[in-house]
Order: structure tokens, then C-alpha cells, then sequence
């Protein structure tokens, strides 16, 4: 069976890379706009993810404040396992942490330990932007590395936060695309977005609208083509993921926002 939770986890920085508009990272200067946040902490989500006919997994996001070093950060907290006859064919327990600058919101350390189907990882990974490194630890190997990363690199879940920011998602016009970098896993990923417009969804909540996007993601690993995952993100200034629907190699994985609190935002749905 295909790792559902870790999708839906990358799907986080899929949603929130659609914030950017038409510029690219390296195109503004300063763009995570501290004093008008699109989030607040005390943020909670909670995300239901099916596998075919199976209620495979739940994926739960908070928000919380930290330090490092006596610096004030956002503390971010990701957890996903696999419930009932899908826990028994393929158990998965993935914890994710990201600490990030609530200056810049550029990741500081982030943590990633997980148990899918006997398969585990236990990376803790420390960003020096200034000097474009990431030292990464590896807590099952008892391993150390260095690894060049691009400017501006962000880890999983720091960059739902930090795109979520921007303000410029009213210029995109359908068709139009959008590059950002990643660190993720020891790699470097660039992910080339495309718009496709607004769309109203019929959710447990009510009608909300949508904006809608397709990844172009690298086919024959875990997709089955080139543009095989769709996702809808809300229209407001929220901007958070409502849906994602992927078709994978071995069947397709639906996700859907089940259940939130904190918002900073009013939620525009139509009852």
C-alpha cells in the first residue's frame, strides 16, 4: 500500500506554494509580512485522507509559540496515522515538527520521525541560510551531513506558513505558473505550479469557494502522470487546503479538511 499520510503532508507545501502569484522566491525581497499574518497561534487542522473505498488516515497541523536560543519562533506540529482495516494492512505514525523565524518565517530546525509499514526515519535537519546549509542528522544512523541548499530553502511544513502570506493570489490568471524551492529529505525539489481557477466545492461545512491548481509533479515514482494531483485551497485570506485528490500508481487518494479552529480569518462558506 502507498504511504497515504507522507502524501498528504507534501501536499501541505503543494497548497501553499499557490500563494505566490507570478513572482518566484528569489523575486522579493521580504515576503513573509509579519504584521498581517494569514495565521494566528492556536491554529488547529485536521484532515481526513481516503484510500480507495478505506477511511485510511487522519492528518492533524497546530501552531504554537517557541523559542530557540531565548528567539521567539513559531513552533509548528504535524501528526498522521493510519486508522482502522488500513492501520492493520499498512500502520503508519509520522511525526513532523518545524520551528521558524517569526521575523523572515524561514525554517530554523525541523524534525521529521516516522513509522510507515516497519519502514522508519528519524531526521533532525538545522538551516544556516546565511551560508545556504543544511546539517542534518541522522538519529537512526548516527550520521551527520552537510548539504547545499537554495536560497530561501524550506522544510515541509514551514512553507504552508510562509506562503500563506503573500498577497498577490488575485493577479494569477488560469494557466499562469508558478517555480519555488524545497528541502526536503536530504534533497533540493523545485515544484512548477499551474492556476487553473475558482471552483466551488460541496464540503461537510457548506459551499466554499476555491481556487484550483495542478502540480506538475515527476511521474513513474509514486504519480501516474504528469498532472495527476489536483488541489483546491479557500478563497480568502485564510488560504487553506480544502481538498486534495491525486491519482497515484496503485489507485487514488482523496483528502479533505475535516475539521479546524483559530482561525485569524472569517471562513467564507455558504451555508
Amino acid at each position: 500500500m502507498v504511504k497515504p499520510v507522507n502524501l498528504f503532508l507534501l501536499s501541505f507545501f503543494l497548497v501553499s506554494s499557490f500563494t505566490w502569484g507570478q513572482q518566484s522566491i528569489d523575486s522579493i525581497k521580504n515576503p513573509f509580512e509579519k504584521k498581517q499574518n494569514a495565521f494566528k497561534t492556536g491554529e488547529w487542522f485536521e484532515f481526513r485522507i481516503h484510500y480507495g473505498i478505506f477511511n485510511a488516515s487522519y492528518v492533524t497541523l497546530e501552531l504554537e509559540n517557541d523559542t530557540i536560543d531565548s528567539t521567539p519562533v513559531f513552533h509548528a506540529k504535524g501528526y498522521g496515522a493510519t486508522t482502522g482495516l488500513a492501520r492493520i494492512l499498512f500502520k503508519v505514525e509520522d511525526y513532523y515538527d518545524s520551528y521558524f523565524s517569526q521575523e523572515t518565517g524561514l525554517p530554523i530546525w525541523f524534525i521529521r520521525n516516522i513509522y510507515e509499514g516497519g519502514y522508519t526515519k528519524d531526521l533532525e535537519i538545522r538551516f544556516n541560510h546565511e551560508n545556504e546549509i543544511a546539517k542534518i542528522y541522522n538519529k537512526k544512523e548516527k550520521k551527520c551531513q552537510e548539504i547545499k541548499v537554495n536560497p530561501n530553502a524550506h522544510d515541509l511544513i514551514s512553507a504552508f506558513y510562509y506562503l500563506r502570506n503573500i498577497k498577490n493570489t488575485s493577479s494569477m490568471k488560469p494557466g499562469e505558473s508558478v517555480s519555488i524551492n524545497m528541502f526536503f529529505d536530504s534533497e533540493n525539489y523545485l515544484f512548477k505550479l499551474k492556476f487553473l481557477g475558482l471552483e466551488t466545492l460541496d464540503t461537510k461545512f457548506g459551499k466554499i469557494t476555491c481556487r484550483k491548481y495542478i502540480p506538475y509533479v515527476q511521474s513513474g515514482r509514486v504519480f501516474t502522470e504528469e498532472e495527476s494531483v489536483t488541489l483546491w485551497v479557500s478563497n480568502d485570506e485564510n488560504k487553506i487546503p480544502i481538498r486534495l485528490q491525486a491519482d497515484i500508481a496503485v489507485g487514488s487518494i482523496k483528502c479533505d479538511l475535516e475539521n479546524f479552529k483559530n482561525l485569524k480569518h472569517p471562513f467564507k462558506i455558504k451555508i
